[in-house]
């Protein structure tokens, strides 16, 4: 990972609210394209080049999209009128290289300028690391939540640092960054964008967009679940928040990532579910999303939660780790109980692939979302029936995944050119 993270950010930086379907693939090329814009107001017409993993799947996860959008809807200046302006809508060329990977993620992109006999200049190199988040390599790019937030960086010294002052790892997150500026309304409002994605996909019916003709699933699942037994009935509820979520995102729907948009139905799935079970205050509910949080931060931080670096493990497989840590101290679990919980959520996904049928978040995105949610649950129950003590830790299931990861060939890594995507070819 030539790139290195050297700072831990931000919780507030693993949820990012946003549409879907693609953290990595429409998020981060949006936050691209409008990068360079601010840096060069005089552009009138873009290049833009996607290498490797976003060239490969950026038409099914509405790469080119969101380019056209960042660049259409841009704000050129004050004094342009509305018909230059219009001018300007469609003045971008994308092009496609799947099989270049440049070198310092499978996320590549290039955006230039091009003047009017159709020559590039101020070529930049960006890349979408995953979670929404991006690197330009030709400009630093100033955001105020780049800071060093967090002083430790693994879990061991996070979870001793609870056992030393009796407090646990929401309590580190607001000691560490919780007394500043709108930090807790930020993810109270992340806990709203999150309940509101559910209930719109609990009533959406109908087939999702793109050629899988996939039909919804959250409403049905919502109804049967109603009718059956306390087993069954929780199973099917937290199924169907899950789903829920992942098929709004697959439409392009509003989302918060979790820590990506892939990923985005898990956490929302576990936690909407307990505060309707036993009705959880939002002010603890709040909090367990901040220890979450953290548990994503640690693995952004020391890993990946890219689907084209490390393949699903370090989407869903954090997600569940998330959603897992999150239950537990909802359900008050020990900072030991949760730190095995999260280890479990992590440990039981490594290797999971990223191979996305035709390119798009649903096929097997979207039941794997749901398979997660339910895992988070029993990952939570197993540790509370335990004294929080375990041989694996999270640590060490963090840099398992990140070999792991690796290792993984890239046709395995949200190329769609493995796995069960090339069975649909």
């Amino acid at each position: 990972m030539i790139y290195k993270m050297i700072r831990m950010k931000t919780v507030k930086e693993i949820y990012k609210i946003g549409k879907g379907p693609s953290s990595s693939h429409t998020m981060g090329p949006f936050k691209a394209v409008r990068n360079y814009l601010e840096n060069h107001p005089d552009c009138e017409h873009l290049h833009v080049t996607l290498y490797g993993s976003l060239a490969a799947t950026g038409k099914g996860h509405l790469t080119d999209k969101a380019i056209e959008e960042a660049y259409s809807t841009w704000k050129w200046t004050d004094k342009e009128t509305l018909e230059a302006h219009d001018r300007r809508r469609g003045d971008v060329h994308i092009e496609w290289r799947p099989k270049e990977f440049l070198q310092v993620h499978p996320n590549g992109m290039k955006i230039a300028s091009v003047n009017h006999d159709g020559d590039l200049y101020d070529k930049w190199t960006y890349y979408s690391i995953g979670g929404g988040d991006i690197i330009c390599m030709d400009h630093p790019i100033d955001n105020e939540e780049e800071n060093e937030i967090y002083s430790m960086h693994s879990m061991k010294e996070i979870l001793d640092w609870c056992n030393r002052n009796g407090k646990t790892f929401w309590e580190y997150v607001d000691d560490t960054e919780g007394q500043t500026y709108g930090f807790w309304e930020y993810i109270e409002l992340v806990w709203k964008v999150m309940q509101d994605a559910v209930q719109r996909g609990i009533d959406q019916e109908g087939a999702l967009p793109g050629p899988l003709g996939l039909r919804r699933k959250a409403a049905s699942y919502y109804v049967r679940a109603e009718g059956y037994g306390d087993v069954l009935r929780t199973r099917g509820l937290i199924f169907s928040y899950a789903l829920a979520v992942s098929e709004e995102n697959a439409c392009g729907g509003t989302i918060v990532t979790a820590p990506t948009c892939g990923s985005c139905g898990v956490i929302p799935g576990v936690l909407y579910h307990l505060k309707k079970v036993y009705g959880f205050s939002d002010q603890r509910i709040v909090r367990a999303l901040a220890t979450a949080g953290l548990i994503g931060n640690i693995v952004k931080y020391n890993a990946s939660v890219s689907g084209a670096e490390v393949g699903c493990q370090g989407e869903v497989g954090v997600a569940c780790a998330m959603a897992a840590a999150a239950a537990t101290q909802l359900m008050g679990g020990t900072p030991s109980q949760i730190e095995y919980a999260a280890e479990m959520g992590l440990e039981h996904h490594l290797g999971l692939t990223c191979d996305p049928v035709c390119g798009l978040v649903q096929i097997p995105c979207i039941e794997r979302n749901a398979y997660a949610a339910a895992r988070a649950l029993d990952a939570s129950i197993y540790a509370l029936y335990t004294d929080g003590r375990h041989r694996v830790s999270f640590d060490q299931a963090v840099r398992v995944m990140k070999e792991t990861g690796k290792d993984l060939p890239s046709l395995y890594k949200e190329t769609s050119e493995g796995g069960l995507a090339k069975e649909f070819e």
